[in-house]
């Protein structure tokens, strides 16, 4: 069985990684993970628009980041992606993260990047199954969005 230790090179997340995107997440206990990511130009694939792939990490980030400050060691193991708009390079987005239902081993989660003004720029959705122990406490479902 893997287990899952950290080590601050995460990709999206680690303060260590010389190359890695350094999100900084706020987690609440009901479930609920939020960050903002502003999209470099070296992030773009095409010319203006930011790379879709890590669009999905961002997204993958702030569900798996969520679990795992609420005491969850899980891993995605699927994940689906809607990009609704292009991204731009240099504007904010603002990611959140929820749990969708906690079935003990194998959690649903979602997420969903916005522009400030609430446009909706991707939804991700994914199955998470933990690896090792775990809080005792099942995850609250977050409230529905305002």
């Amino acid at each position: 069985m893997v287990k899952l230790v950290g080590d601050d090179y995460c990709f999206a997340c680690g303060p260590k990684n010389p190359i890695g995107l350094h999100l900084e997440f706020e987690t609440e206990d009901h479930g609920v993970s939020r960050t903002v990511w502003v999209p470099k130009e070296e992030h773009q694939g095409y010319v203006g628009v930011v790379h879709g792939g890590l669009i999905a990490t961002v997204l993958d980030e702030a569900m798996v980041r969520m679990l795992w400050r609420l005491g969850v060691p899980a891993m995605t193991v699927r994940f689906a992606m809607d990009l609704k708009r292009s991204a731009t390079p240099g504007e904010p987005l603002y990611l959140e993260g929820r749990v969708v239902e906690d079935r003990g081993r194998v959690i649903e989660v979602e997420s969903e990047a916005r522009y400030a003004d609430g446009s909706l720029v991707a939804t991700g959705a994914a199955t998470c199954v933990v690896k090792g122990d775990r809080n005792k406490k099942r995850l609250g479902i977050a409230e529905e969005r305002a």
